[in-house]
């Protein structure tokens, strides 16, 4: 990952990051050897998501495909000509599911956030691509770090802004309506019972305030930003909530708002849908979606570089290390740049500027 324009060196870390709220986890031993993180998921079974997909079982199945392609990418093309004068540098910040202090590291790395974990970066413009909480040790310290920040870029000139990602609903929907059962299309299912399988948290639900519901209920679900549309899933069910950016962002939010355990459960499993720009008939996707709501190319997180790699599941034993992710994963024919280092299987938190130096 390269340095931000006018942006210093990596900063170490030091002991004035956080203060530790972690509580005791029991390390297991993951499928290369190594102690997986905390809360880390690995679904029992091989098959990817069908169209009837709800996630009633873990989420992340375990694959083995070799297909997926990296594409070389011109840097000078991935930068909108348009971009407003005087704008600061654009970043994007996958998934980070609970783990502050990979986060914080990457902040800094890039020249974000100082050794106190301020906001260091003037004008800036910093977006993350949803699912702050489950997994990890501490979603609720992410979520109080993401908005603290977004309040000291702005008073800088720039800004720290997030979407909603599928684990926001599921916590979302965990907290309001808790055992209730939902229409899941595939037998009884509860938002708990989800939120539990799907790495659920304790500590995150014992700290959970409304300022931390109200502030996820809001967050919009697609932007588009200096030519890149910027999503959470890397799946064509947005298209299900509008034809332009304002429409699905007022679909999702008056769908949380009208509180229907039903509704929600339907928003949250569409969201949970990936894939879909991956293996033939991927790029498509990815041009039906930039057709619709703009942009040059799409950004997401959501599915773990890993597995749109086809590193991961393998059963020959043959695998002694953990995933290797040095950054964004761009694919469908250039189109699709994924932003998810799978943090969760010890892989990488991503903090990528854009364009892109590939």
């Amino acid at each position: 990952m390269t340095q931000g324009a006018g942006q210093g060196p990596a900063v170490e870390r030091t002991a004035t990051l956080r203060d530790f709220r972690v509580p005791a986890y029991v390390h297991e031993t993951g499928p290369y050897g190594h102690s997986t993180h905390p809360g880390d998921v690995a679904a029992p079974h091989e098959e990817p998501y069908s169209e009837g997909y709800t996630p009633t079982e873990r989420d992340l199945p375990v694959i083995n495909r070799g297909d997926t392609l990296q594409v070389s990418v011109d840097p000078a093309s991935l930068a909108d000509p348009e971009q407003t004068d005087g704008a600061g540098p654009l970043y994007v910040v996958g998934d980070v599911h609970g783990y502050l202090d990979e986060l914080l590291a990457a902040l800094q790395e890039q020249g974000l956030v100082d050794a106190a974990a301020n906001w260091c970066a003037g004008t800036s413009r910093l977006w993350f691509l949803g699912d702050f909480t489950d997994r990890g040790p501490d979603g609720i310290g992410v979520i109080d770090l993401v908005m603290r920040l977004s309040a000291e870029a702005a008073a800088a000139g720039g800004y720290c802004k997030a979407l909603m990602g599928n684990h926001e609903l599921l916590l979302l929907g965990a907290k309001r309506f808790g055992d209730t059962p939902v229409n899941s299309g595939a037998g009884t299912a509860t938002f708990q019972a989800a939120w539990l399988l799907n790495g659920g948290q304790k500590t995150d639900m014992d700290r959970l305030q409304d300022h931390h519901l109200q502030w996820m209920a809001r967050l919009d679900a697609i932007e588009e930003v200096d030519g890149y549309l910027l999503v959470h899933s890397d799946t064509t069910a947005y298209l299900d909530y509008g034809d332009s950016i304002e429409a699905v962002n007022d679909t999702v939010r008056e769908t949380l708002t009208r509180n229907d355990a039903d509704e929600c459960w339907d928003l949250f499993r569409k969201f949970t849908k990936r894939f879909s720009f991956r293996d033939e008939g991927g790029a498509e996707a990815v041009r039906s979606l930039l057709h619709t709501y703009g942009g040059t190319r799409i950004v997401h997180g959501h599915s773990p570089i890993p597995y749109l790699l086809g590193e991961v599941g393998s059963e020959d034993g043959e695998d002694s290390a953990g995933p290797v992710v040095e950054g964004p994963h761009v694919y469908a024919e250039g189109l699709a740049i994924a932003m998810d280092g799978g943090v969760t299987m010890a892989g990488k938190l991503l903090v990528q500027q854009l364009p892109l130096d590939i």
